[in-house]
Parts: C-alpha cells; structure tokens; sequence
C-alpha cells in the first residue's frame, strides 16, 4: 500500500489487559548508544501507554532479559547480535514473540552483500561493488572500480567504519578501518547523489525523506549528532519518483523476508535512478531517527507507532 499523505489511524484495537513487554537494548554492537537511546525512548513510551515494561540490556553472554516473562519483547538493538539474525534465532528457540524480522530476515538485511545480489535478482540497481576479505589476503592493490569508491564493512549499520575513498593511496587505509568491525569489506562504485529513505511499517511505506546532512557524507555523527542534518519530505522530486522508492521498497522488504518495520535506504542519482544502499530491520527510535519521523509526517504519533508494532508481534504471534 503506498501512501504518501496522513492517512485515519488503523491501529489494531487496544487489548483489555495491560501487556508485560520487554524492551532489549545496548548489546554489544557498535551502535550500542543509540540502541540504549532507542530502547529508553521504547520504555518510556510503553509505560506511558499503560504497559507493565522490563528494560534490559542483553548481550551473548548474558540472556538472562530473556527469562523474564513477557507477552511480547521488544528488540531495539541495532548492528550486530540483535539485528544480524543471531537474537532472533534463539527468541524463535525459546517460543518467544518479538517485534521485528524474524532470523532469516534479519540476516539476510544485515548481510549486505547478500541483500544486494537478491535486489539486484528482483530487476533493480544496486552500485556495482567488490568484496574485500580479512581472512585471504588478496593480491591486488586496488579495486577493478572507478574511484570515488566507497569501503564499508559488509554487516554493519549507521555507516560504521565507512569512508568515501577518493584517491588509490587512500584505499588501504579505509580497508584497515573496516576489518575490526568485520571479516569481509564491501568495496562500491560511489554514485553521486542524494539519499532517499522509506520507512515501512508493515504493508504501508510511509513518506520518503530526503537526508542532506553538512558533512562530506551521512555518516554516524551526521545520524545521531550533527542537527544541521536535514530531513525534508519536499525536497522537490517529483511524485512519480517518490511513488517508485515506496513501490521499490516494499517489494526489497518483501524480497528479503521482513515483516513489521524496516528502512530501506536509496541513493537518487543526477539522473533520477534510484540505487539500491540497504534495509535496516531494526531502525532507531531516538530523536534524530527516521521511521518515528515518516511515521508521524504520515499520521501516526510517536507512541501509537511504539504500541503497533507492539500489536503486529502479538497478533502474527497469536
């Protein structure tokens, strides 16, 4: 369903009980901060509704959030073990409801070499990349690709550990960057443009965004710190190309399995092309995050975002 202006609230009626909701957040990926920025917006938000809310910090080597009893729990982890698939998978072990992808569609999003090939599969451009890894050692100097070239890990999120490569001596030193926070580094032709996000909560892709932050690129300090990043929903593109970015989105969100909420990321080029980034199945829930942003611009407030999603879980659960 593609909307792009505020549509009367659908949201699934309210239950007669107050619910017990566990609300995970840190864990120990690089976007640990704002995964505890989330999870505290999350928290406070539930409680506001009514809700009795369990606030955990998580991490591989302690689940113990997880024996808590609960109707559903609440992932705002971001990056790795809480949206790579590997939370999901032992949620789904124990018969616990959660919001968001389930395992495989959590993997498959966080993997973003994976994710590209199954876009590219579904008819739609991706920029054309190389995969660079830790553990073989490869024997070229540089990239088959034209620079500017951008070098990000190939399983992270919010732009961790990646740089916009403009010159061959540079290459080696951006790769460095990149193998602690991953084995294999994802090497992309750079495509000059804009960044477009959709947001999508469930079958719905909410209004697109513009994001045109003041530094080189819309990196982590331009996502989470910098407020001279703007966000437009007018950014003067015309409907007919933002109606393709939600048809797109939701058929990418579709393709890799999601369900519930996700993000999917685009770069629109001089030309008007839309280039497929990536699909973030646990996206933020802190000021400067962008689904609660489309979510409100297309009718639906910051907690009765929160308690849907909530709904969704319970009643696909159910």
């Amino acid at each position: 369903m593609l909307q792009d202006t505020p549509q009367p609230d659908q949201a699934n009626p309210r239950p007669e009980r107050k619910l017990r909701v566990t609300v995970l957040a840190g864990g120990p990926g690089a976007e640990r901060d704002v995964s505890l920025q989330s999870g505290q917006a999350v928290a406070d938000t539930l409680r506001q509704r009514g809700h009795e809310v369990f606030l955990a910090d998580i991490s591989p080597a302690d689940l113990s959030a997880l024996d808590t009893p609960a109707d559903v729990v609440f992932p705002a982890l971001h990056g790795t073990f809480g949206e790579d698939g590997t939370l999901q998978g032992i949620m789904e072990q124990r018969g616990i409801c959660f919001v968001g992808a389930d395992s495989r569609g959590s993997a498959l999003a966080m993997d973003k070499i994976a994710s590209k090939q199954l876009v590219l599969d579904a008819g739609f451009d991706t920029p054309p990349y190389e995969i660079w890894e830790a553990a073989q050692p490869d024997h070229r100097d540089l990239p088959e690709l034209e620079f500017p070239v951008v070098v990000k890990p190939a399983d992270q999120g919010s732009s961790v550990a990646t740089t916009i490569v403009e010159q061959p001596q540079a290459f080696r030193d951006a790769l460095t960057a990149v193998f602690p926070h991953s084995q294999r580094a994802l090497v992309e032709q750079f495509i000059a443009g804009e960044e477009l996000t959709v947001g999508i909560l469930a079958d719905t892709a909410l209004p697109p965004i513009c994001i045109r932050p003041k530094r080189e690129f819309y990196d982590y300090q331009a996502k989470y710190q910098d407020d001279a990043t703007e966000y437009l929903f007018d950014a003067g593109y015309a409907p007919a190309l933002l109606k393709r970015a939600q048809s797109r989105s939701l058929t990418v969100f579709d393709t890799l399995g999601c369900r519930h909420l996700g993000r999917v990321d685009w770069i629109v080029d001089r030309d008007g092309k839309l280039w497929f980034l990536e699909l973030n199945t646990l996206p933020g829930f802190t000021s400067h995050s962008l689904v609660p942003k489309a979510a409100a611009k297309h009718g639906i407030p910051f907690d009765e975002l929160v308690e849907r999603l909530v709904f969704m879980a319970l009643e696909q659960s159910a």
